[in-house]
């Protein structure tokens, strides 16, 4: 009997253009992802039964390129999770082992592709809630740099840290989608054309980079990174680093000290942004309301009670405390002194090496329900991938192997705007 993985909220078909380079491909859309005239639910009751009046920009990108889109992924509720398992609609369950979690937040995107129900997905980043699902369930993930991709249309989580990405079986196929995607757009101000921004002529021909040539290519390998993984998934991912090396590629070990600060800074930063993202909210203009007696206030109450599941109720306390008048000296403004000395780190790794190669997620995908009661565990699994976004790098993982026939992902982060270099180590390791 097929299993079902619960990969998607809502499964509508929005038709592409007849032509182009993605003619004929469908692409699973994560639900924080507007699409016009479809349910755009963010993975909560509180949206429940919202219909987005327009489309994000990456969605038309898509369809202009031919795309059919074929539904809405499920997710971490408002992207907040790395299991797919605090939506509201329910868990997502991982085609690699319906038993375990597939990753989050993006883990409806995953699964759908690796269980084959999309050619392709986007998702949505902020912590690794791309590169994360993509190394759990066995596919292609891809964190691009803060600015090369428009996050209008994308519902707002953290809007300093999250980026929207491509999942996809290879490299080749993710690398595809982010030719289509990438690029200036005039409804995001952040959004950059890398050739403006950048000293040298950077490539953005992003799918000729997946040709698997690491010749001469310097991999830094960061023991920080290492140091606490589970030893099966560094075994795996130490095999992969050999393989880049047998096709040519150097290693040389390096430190990044400040990343044992990294999930401390990522989740003050992340959950400040929430606070004050999720503030509108409100029962008011839109999403649901409650029906409740009495003043303004206490009906924002009921509706933020009913609408929010408790992993997104706690981030946004989390956050307002750390915003609050008597401790924002004392959190925000030094986590923001951390996400500094963060991105100091990479830039002096970059002056030595050309990409920084380490696992995914220190740990195999969790069994469903195992990290629910522990929160920590959760919020510590991202150590890894959570410096990538406090710098505003590219990254990607790619499958590296398996451990104990589960999937492990090797993650490769490159300077800014050097998406090509990433992809073209991350195709090597695939082609071995």
């Amino acid at each position: 009997m097929a299993v079902d993985y619960n990969a998607f909220i809502t499964e509508a078909s929005i038709d592409g253009d007849d032509d182009g380079p993605l003619a004929g491909t469908t692409v699973a859309v994560k639900d924080n992802i507007s699409t016009e005239g479809v349910a755009t639910t963010c993975g909560s009751d509180m949206l429940a039964d919202y219909v987005p009046p327009y489309s994000a920009t990456v969605v038309e990108r898509l369809t202009d390129a031919g795309a059919r889109i074929v539904g809405k992924t499920n997710m971490d509720e408002f992207g907040m999770g790395t299991t797919t398992e605090t939506s509201a609609f329910g868990p997502t369950r991982n085609p690699a082992d319906p038993e375990r979690v597939p990753g989050g937040s993006s883990g409806g995107s995953a699964a759908a592709v690796a269980a084959g129900e999309a050619d392709v997905a986007l998702g949505s980043d902020t912590g690794g809630s791309v590169r994360c699902p993509a190394a759990f369930c066995g596919v292609v993930g891809i964190k691009p740099t803060y600015g090369l991709v428009s996050r209008y249309g994308l519902v707002a989580y953290a809007n300093s840290l999250e980026q929207i990405g491509p999942i996809a079986p290879t490299v080749a196929e993710a690398a595809a989608v982010l030719d289509v995607i990438a690029g200036p757009d005039p409804n995001d101000g952040t959004t950059r054309d890398p050739n403006a921004t950048t000293d040298g002529d950077v490539s953005t021909d992003y799918a000729a980079a997946a040709d698997g040539d690491v010749e001469g290519l310097t991999i830094g390998v960061p023991t920080e990174l290492f140091d606490g993984a589970d030893e099966r998934v560094v075994e795996t991912v130490e095999a992969a680093i050999d393989d880049l090396v047998a096709a040519g590629a150097t290693t040389t070990t390096i430190s990044l000290p400040s990343v044992e600060h990294a999930v401390e800074a990522y989740y003050v930063i992340a959950m400040s942004e929430a606070s004050s993202n999720l503030a509108r909210f409100d029962g008011v203009r839109y999403g649901h309301r409650a029906e409740a007696d009495g003043n303004w206030n206490e009906s924002f109450a009921a509706t933020r009670e009913e609408g929010f599941g408790a992993e997104v109720k706690r981030r946004i306390l989390l956050g307002t405390y750390a915003l609050s008048a008597g401790y924002h000296d004392e959190y925000y403004a030094k986590a923001q002194d951390a996400r500094a000395w963060v991105r100091q780190d990479f830039e002096a790794a970059f002056e030595t090496v050309d990409v920084i190669a380490s696992p995914t997620m220190p740990v195999l995908p969790f069994e469903l329900g195992e990290s629910l009661e522990d929160p920590l565990r959760m919020y510590l699994a991202d150590a890894n991938t959570t410096p990538v976004n406090l710098a505003n790098l590219p990254a990607i993982s790619v499958p590296a192997g398996e451990a104990d026939g589960l999937p492990v992902g090797l993650q490769l982060v490159g300077p800014a705007f050097e998406e090509a270099t990433v992809i073209r180590a991350a195709s090597a390791v695939e082609g071995e």
